[in-house]
């Protein structure tokens, strides 16, 4: 990520640079806090004892390297106001990639090396359809179909990408915007307020030989 075009509002690779992310040395933890005093990591390893955090940058850019974190521990951010009556804070990752499900609120470090994307076939054969008709459908995952065997009421992307799929190709649609994938603090935003920043996803073109993959 080139730190001058984040501060631009051009850098949209940001995820690759904030949040937890796995090096030779252990997982370095990074987050913006332009207005803070001090910020230090606390974390589920370290039995949540603060541990500081290096301003590595003016801007607000903190930073922590901890050796013996492994995925799945969870973590946040003490954040320690400037105003000397200000209480500390501790706050979740804004570009944390997992997350407790609410009302808990801890960010749960994971270890993005470990998937492979299996799309490569479908990448190279997808059209653009700049000389073609456009007609989008945006969807929440979220709150677009319910699955009434789960006791949260959702489905996985495995089990909803048929269903929606079929959906989009039989309403004459031929591409798909997700709202965010990201967290949601609240179910009931419908995809509107979101946490946990992702990158954002391309357009779908849905053609007839899709599938779920």
């Amino acid at each position: 990520m080139d730190i001058h075009q984040f501060f631009l509002g051009n850098a949209f690779d940001a995820h690759t640079y904030f949040g937890a992310h796995f090096t030779e040395d252990g997982v370095v933890f990074r987050t913006l806090a332009p207005n803070a005093k001090a910020v230090d990591l606390i974390w589920e390893g370290g039995d949540w004892e603060p541990i500081p955090m290096k301003r590595i940058h003016d801007g607000g850019i903190y930073e922590a390297l901890v050796p013996d974190a492994i995925p799945g521990q969870m973590y946040k951010y003490r954040i320690t106001p400037q105003n000397p009556d200000g209480e500390s804070i501790d706050h979740c990752d804004p570009y944390g990639f997992g997350m407790e499900l609410r009302p808990n609120n801890a960010s749960i470090i994971r270890d993005l090396t470990t998937f492979t994307f299996h799309d490569k076939k479908w990448m190279q054969r997808r059209g653009s359809h700049h000389q073609k008709p456009v007609n989008i459908y945006e969807v929440h995952l979220g709150s677009w179909h319910t699955n009434p065997d789960d006791p949260n009421g959702w489905y996985t992307y495995a089990e909803i990408a048929p269903k929606l799929v079929d959906y989009v190709k039989k309403t004459g649609y031929n591409y798909i915007e997700f709202m965010p994938l990201s967290e949601h603090p609240a179910d009931c935003s419908w995809g509107y307020q979101n946490t946990g920043f992702q990158p954002h996803l391309p357009l779908r073109h849905c053609t007839a030989a899709d599938g779920a993959d």
